[in-house]
This record gives C-alpha cells, sequence and structure tokens, in this order.
C-alpha cells in the first residue's frame, strides 16, 4: 500500500503529468485518495468531512485508465482527477442528503448542471462531503453529527461547505466543489488553509443543487489547494443554463483566464485597496480572537506591497454595516427554491418545505435549519434589503472608482475557527467573524487565499473582491499573491497506526 502520505498536495498539473508518463494511474490515485479517507476521516483524528463515497469510483478510475492506454491522450481537462462535492448537489448514483435525517434515503438519480460538466471534462466524483445541515451555517448535521477543523480537532470546520474545506485540506481528494449563500465557501476555506472561490452569481448553474433557482445569492464554487487548481475546476464549470435563469447575466462573461497562463506578478502595480472595517457576523473587534486574526492581516497587507502592488491603506464603503444589516431572505424565493429542485427528481421526499417542517424528524434537525426555516421575513424586509443590495453595490463601486481600484481585499473571516462545543450548544455560536458583502451585492467575486497562521497556529486568509463579473482578474491577483508567499501548509494528521 502507498504511504498515506505520498501524494500529498497534489496538483491537477502532477496528476496529469504522471497519468501521461506513466509514473501513477487512476486506479492508484483513487486507492490511495480511498486509504487517506479510512485512516484519517473514519478513524484516527476523525475528521469526519466524507458523508458518502462512490461504490463504483475503482471501476470508473479504472476505464479511465484503460481509455488513456487505448488513445494515449487525456479525455479532457479533468481527465481522471479525483472530485468531491458538497452534499446539496446531485450526482448520479449517489444520495443526496443535505447532511440531514430528513433526507436520509433520497436519491435523486440526475447530475447537476455542475456536475455534468465536470463529468464531460473527464472528472471521477469520489464523494460527498459533509455541510451544515440543508446548508444552513457551521457544519454540524443530524445525519453524521460535526466536522472537525483539520488544525485542531476540538474546532468547527466552518460551513456551510466545511466538509469541503476540511477534505481538501487534508488531502482526500485533489479538489472539491463548495456552494456559497453567505460565507459558505469563503469561510471553511480560510479556517481550513485553503483556496475557496465564490465566483459572480450568473457564472455557474445551481441547477440539480438545493439552494438555486429562483432564490439569487447562492453559488458554486471551486476549493481547492491551490490558484491554479481553482482556476481549472471553473474553467469547466461556467456556462448558460436554461434550468438556471441567473446564467442568463453570465453570457458574455465566461472568458476566464487560461489556468497554465496566470500571471504571477499581477500585483506589479496593481491598486489594492485595504478594507478594514468590521463587517463580520458576530464579531468582536475589541477582543483577542479578533486580534490574533488582525496580526495576519496586516502582515498579509505588507506583503502585498513586497509583491509590486500599490496599497491604498485604509479605504472606507460608506453605510456598509447598516446596509448590511438590512440584508434579509424572500420567503417565497427560499420556498420557491426548495420546491424547484425536488420537481426536478422522481418520487422527491417532499413536494414543499412546509412537508418538511412537519416531518417529526425536523425535531432532531440542528439548530441552524430550526433558525432559518422557522423565520417568516416580511416582504416589506425583502424589499428594504432589495434596495439595500444596490446602494451596497453603487456604495462599493464608487470607493473602486474613487481610488482606481483593482481590487479591495479585506480579512477572510474576522475571528478564529469556533469551538465545536460552543456551536452544538446554547448560546450555539455559528459563523462568527464571516463576512458576506460579496454574497449581499451578489455580483462580484471574491477569492480567499491562505495568509497564514495566528499565534494559536490556527490558518487565517486574505479575501480579493473585485468588480462584477471581474473573476478572471481576482484568479490573476489571488495567484499572484499566492505564488509570492506560498502560506499553504497541509496539517499535521496522524493515523491511529501512525500514532
Amino acid at each position: 500500500m502507498m504511504q498515506l502520505d505520498a501524494l500529498n498536495e497534489i496538483t491537477i498539473a502532477e496528476i496529469h503529468r504522471r497519468y501521461r508518463d506513466g509514473s501513477l494511474t487512476a486506479v492508484q490515485l483513487v486507492q490511495w485518495y480511498l486509504d487517506r479517507i479510512e485512516a484519517l476521516d473514519r478513524a484516527g483524528p476523525k475528521i469526519n468531512a466524507i458523508i458518502s463515497l462512490n461504490p463504483d469510483i475503482l471501476s470508473q478510475a479504472r476505464a479511465c485508465d484503460e481509455a488513456l492506454k487505448r488513445s494515449g491522450k487525456l479525455s479532457g481537462p479533468m481527465h481522471g482527477i479525483p472530485v468531491l462535492i458538497k452534499d446539496q448537489g446531485d450526482v448520479l448514483g449517489l444520495p443526496t442528503t443535505m447532511g440531514s435525517v430528513l433526507f436520509k434515503d433520497f436519491q435523486p438519480q440526475r447530475d447537476a448542471f455542475a456536475i455534468a460538466r465536470l463529468r464531460a471534462a473527464g472528472a471521477l466524483f469520489l464523494g460527498k462531503t459533509t455541510l451544515g445541515e440543508c446548508g444552513a451555517g457551521d457544519t454540524h448535521g443530524s445525519l453524521f453529527g460535526s466536522t472537525s477543523n483539520v488544525y485542531d480537532t476540538t474546532r468547527t470546520a466552518g460551513g456551510s461547505s466545511g466538509g469541503s474545506g476540511a477534505a481538501i485540506s487534508a488531502n482526500f481528494a485533489a479538489v472539491s466543489l463548495g456552494q456559497e449563500g453567505f460565507s459558505s465557501i469563503r469561510r471553511p476555506a480560510a479556517w481550513n488553509g485553503i483556496v475557496g472561490m465564490r465566483p459572480s452569481a450568473g457564472l455557474v448553474s445551481r441547477s440539480g443543487v438545493f439552494g438555486g433557482w429562483p432564490a439569487v445569492n447562492g453559488s458554486l464554487g471551486p476549493m481547492t489547494r491551490t490558484v491554479e487548481d481553482a482556476a481549472r475546476v471553473l474553467h469547466c464549470l461556467v456556462g448558460f443554463d436554461a434550468a438556471d435563469p441567473v446564467t442568463a447575466r453570465g453570457v458574455g462573461q465566461f472568458d476566464l483566464p487560461d489556468p497554465t497562463q496566470l500571471n504571477r506578478d499581477a500585483l506589479k502595480g496593481a491598486r489594492i485597496g485595504v478594507l478594514r472595517q468590521s463587517m463580520g457576523s458576530g464579531s468582536e473587534p475589541d477582543s483577542a480572537d479578533f486580534a490574533k486574526v488582525g496580526a495576519v492581516f496586516d502582515a498579509a497587507i505588507d506583503e502585498l506591497r513586497a509583491a509590486g502592488a500599490v496599497v491604498i491603506d485604509p479605504v472606507q464603503i460608506e453605510d456598509l454595516n447598516r446596509l448590511l444589516a438590512l440584508r434579509s431572505n424572500s420567503l417565497a424565493e427560499e420556498e420557491g427554491a426548495f420546491a424547484h429542485y425536488l420537481a426536478g427528481v422522481k418520487n422527491p421526499p417532499f413536494t414543499d418545505r412546509k412537508q418538511a417542517i412537519a416531518d417529526p424528524r425536523f425535531a432532531q434537525t440542528f439548530q441552524g435549519v430550526k433558525t432559518r426555516w422557522l423565520k417568516n421575513p416580511t416582504e416589506s424586509a425583502h424589499y428594504a434589503s432589495m434596495k439595500a443590495r444596490e446602494q451596497l453595490l453603487t456604495n462599493l463601486l464608487k470607493t473602486m472608482a474613487e481610488h482606481q481600484l483593482d481590487a479591495i481585499v479585506h480579512k477572510a473571516v474576522e475571528h478564529q475557527p469556533t469551538r465545536i462545543a460552543d456551536g452544538i450548544a446554547p448560546p450555539y455560536v455559528d459563523q462568527k467573524g464571516a463576512s458576506h458583502l460579496n454574497t449581499f451585492v451578489l455580483w462580484v467575486p471574491s477569492i480567499v487565499v491562505p495568509a497564514g497562521f495566528t499565534s494559536d497556529a490556527l490558518p487565517a486568509g486574505i479575501t480579493f473582491l473585485g468588480r462584477p463579473y471581474d473573476d478572471a482578474r481576482m484568479l490573476h491577483l489571488a495567484y499572484a499573491y499566492e505564488q509570492h508567499t506560498q502560506h499553504r501548509r497541509a496539517p499535521a494528521l496522524q493515523s491511529a497506526k501512525a500514532g
């Protein structure tokens, strides 16, 4: 059996190079990931990031190897790349549980649009990852319990895409997908020391994914160990899908940079504004914990200057927190999204959310689901929220225009990962320090890159945020920062046997 650290941190480019020269096969790579999951997720530190594994993955990997042997060429840009998916997106042959007892036996028997795109590019679907139950909050769920942070297993992995973040940091797959409606990609990416990108709304379809149309704030995005791999995955995901009308806004915006040609010098001369206004959910700016993240962020700003950026520090966004506080969901949109998702499958467990709430098993769900589903936002609150969204986008763009900025940077999360024990019992600490500027104004891209470690040896990240559909520039800037700093450090995980 191959050593558990033999393929640590391997990238898509390196996998493909080794496939071509015959030093690695898809079967070997998949088996290595399966062994690692068994040793570190199911046993050892028991990260608990994987909900389900594809029972046919080894035969699919074998077919991939045979196809390469026959043709002598890769089948596509994701040929033989093992992918993990947050368990709210449909993959043919796998259940979609949402991490909840409500959906324990749910088998949609279809590929989500984004999954079909990756499958056509040659990807192998290794399995599904844990999440904040039904996409709500940090990664706790009635079906699996809690997912641990890979750097301190007493702390949360974040959420709601916490399983995807922890799994990729722990090297359980090559890449993963997350979904973000608040800070659900960027928070677990930062807290698990990886790259996470929430692209501009409309670039990636959400059809076949729980929490999609007619709601608009949720976006699928890559969670990877490198910016180049994030760009490679995003390249395969973008495209128009009539089943998710928001993607009509992305038409004409799908031209992303060649992942192999990202600009290492993109920060030279780039004008970067530093947003220091505290805007995180439940943040405590006067706390020692907040200051520990701040020290990492301050060092990151110095690194931007060292990489050649013109840093404008600080910049202000007018009325930022007042407008953020007006954010409110639409009950009609949320219930419509629930029904729209289930309408696409045979024999759904429920036809609407009211049925799910009336199910006796609803009492077993974690607090995040109850808090979100039992809310009853008014239409007047939603109207005020929509007005605030438009004003905030204008204010954001005004700041960027006044300072001639290429991007704004801010702390990915304003606090260190919180304790699991504090999230599953009162006062239910959840999403602490998470910023949601990007998911409120919707159309702007943001990407998190590892920025180093706090004095408690916990990872922190920096977010690059740009103008609407300026995803390509954010990839270049993030890549340049990553290449100049190289802060990513794999967690020191040991199997029970090794320990």
